[in-house]
């Protein structure tokens, strides 16, 4: 007996009638025949595990309505999550600003006379550069992924030469990202951490610099939360010929020093702390900076705005600069394939450092520091607890050992989540080395209060 075929209604081709219609286009028999070409062995031999088609409108809404009020979000609960996507306060001004319709629909595209987003990114652009201490910053590529991943290539493309080494105590999505991005051009090696400090192992560093090596990829803070020596670091570098790029957080750049003065020749990060909410993951734009140097200029895949005077005295106009290196003008012989932007995300963040100021940057960062100063000295009383890199100054994350308490994460996770709190990351299974041991993000939106709810909360779960 034949099963009736299941058809989906928001999906087109799972009707019969569909499907024989796109086979019969493409002049193929059978789906199996259709997909002939593709590897026995890199074809599912049975169906996806779809559920049953809810063909009911109203039906759908419901079942979809029960699976999202099973979500518990950041406003409802305490949480010390970060690990790259981070709960900051975001001023009223950057959702009204970013919400109007003038920038709403801010996108890759745009009509000729949208002369006020122009003049808008460009005044982000000009605000990071004074927060970077650099000359040049993209608009924003799609995240700060992306823009570690276009720094590698950029520096590869500059140098002709094909060998990166990351920074092992990189998040390992973003260095998984980052040796997708740029494996039919680059060559990745891996840079060992100290596991007692978190920093770079310089001795490793050291053993795999050579004439060879285009640039070393480095977060400054890195994953967990620690300050590694830049300048030391950057010396290193530079007496192989290797450039240095570095992933910045740019909330922090308001007490660190920034990586361009003690040496980076690339420096890039995301700028979702900066006026955006986290949007379950999704809000995010990665920004790229240098110096004015045109050899390393014209490495840029994505857009550059400048200004200029028109022919109007006294008037001035913004958009693209060198606009001939990009896939737009060159489309495949571009360096890059560029897609979607955040240029939205780009006006945001532009609303957020102006209305901070210098000042306002200097106090964030001041108080996410003094906050992860007094976590620290907390957590590190309770019974068992350890903190995992007790040497290394840290900004905004540490990385907290379970493993003596006898719990594992998980199980403290779920402790915690019974008391109304989202415990840190569990780095177990993507950093092994560090045993039972979960990253704790702590910003400018805890109190000492939740740090201390926090504190008696993790004593209750490691005494039950």
């Amino acid at each position: 007996m034949t099963s009736k075929p299941q058809v989906y209604p928001y999906i087109p081709n799972s009707v019969p009638a569909v499907k024989a219609a796109m086979l019969a286009a493409t002049g193929a028999a059978s789906v199996e025949e259709f997909y002939a070409d593709v590897p026995t062995e890199l074809r599912m031999d049975r169906p996806l595990n779809l559920p049953a088609p809810l063909l009911s409108e109203a039906r759908l809404k419901r079942h979809v309505q029960a699976i999202l009020a099973r979500n518990r979000h950041c406003g409802e609960v305490l949480s010390f999550l970060g690990g790259g996507c981070y709960q900051h306060h975001v001023p009223a001004i950057c959702d009204e600003i970013n919400g109007r319709s003038e920038f709403l629909t801010a996108y890759a595209g745009e009509p000729y006379d949208d002369h006020g987003r122009f003049q808008a990114l460009w005044e982000y652009c000009s605000m990071m550069g004074e927060l970077l201490n650099l000359d040049v910053v993209s608009v924003p590529t799609y995240d700060g992924m992306q823009a570690a991943a276009t720094a590698c290539c950029m520096a590869a493309r500059h140098s002709g030469r094909r060998l990166v080494l990351l920074a092992a105590n990189t998040s390992a999505d973003k260095r998984s990202h980052i040796k997708t991005y740029g494996r039919s051009e680059i060559d990745f090696v891996e840079v060992a951490f100290d596991p007692i400090t978190g920093l770079l192992d310089r001795g490793d560093l050291r053993a795999k610099l050579s004439q060879e090596v285009a640039a070393l990829y480095l977060d400054v803070p890195n994953y967990f939360g620690g300050i590694d020596e830049g300048q030391a670091i950057a010396g290193l570098v530079k007496s192989a010929g290797a450039m240095l790029i570095v992933g910045v957080d740019p909330l922090s750049l308001g007490v660190l020093t920034p990586p361009g003065d003690y040496g980076a020749d690339i420096v890039c990060g995301d700028i979702q702390s900066l006026g955006m909410h986290m949007s379950y993951g999704g809000g995010h734009g990665g920004f790229i900076a240098s110096r004015d140097e045109e050899a390393l200029l014209m490495q840029y895949p994505s857009r550059l705005f400048g200004i200029a005077p028109t022919s109007v005295p006294g008037q001035y106009g913004f958009g693209d600069v060198a606009y001939q290196r990009t896939s737009f003008d060159k489309r495949e012989q571009g360096n890059e394939f560029v897609g979607t932007a955040a240029a939205l995300w780009g006006i945001t963040a532009g609303v957020f450092l102006a209305s901070q100021g210098p000042q306002g940057m200097v106090e964030l960062g001041e108080g996410i520091m003094k906050r992860v100063a007094y976590a620290r000295q907390r957590l590190s009383t309770l019974p068992g607890l350890r903190l995992a890199h007790p040497g290394a100054v840290h900004f905004k994350e540490f990385v907290l050992d379970f493993s003596a308490t006898g719990k594992t994460v998980a199980e403290v996770n779920a402790g915690l989540r019974e008391r109304a709190i989202f415990g840190g990351h569990d780095l177990s299974e993507a950093f092994p080395a560090l045993g039972q041991s979960a990253l704790y993000a702590f910003t400018e939106v805890h109190s000492q209060a939740d740090i201390d709810a926090l504190v008696d909360a993790l004593r209750e779960v490691l005494a039950s």
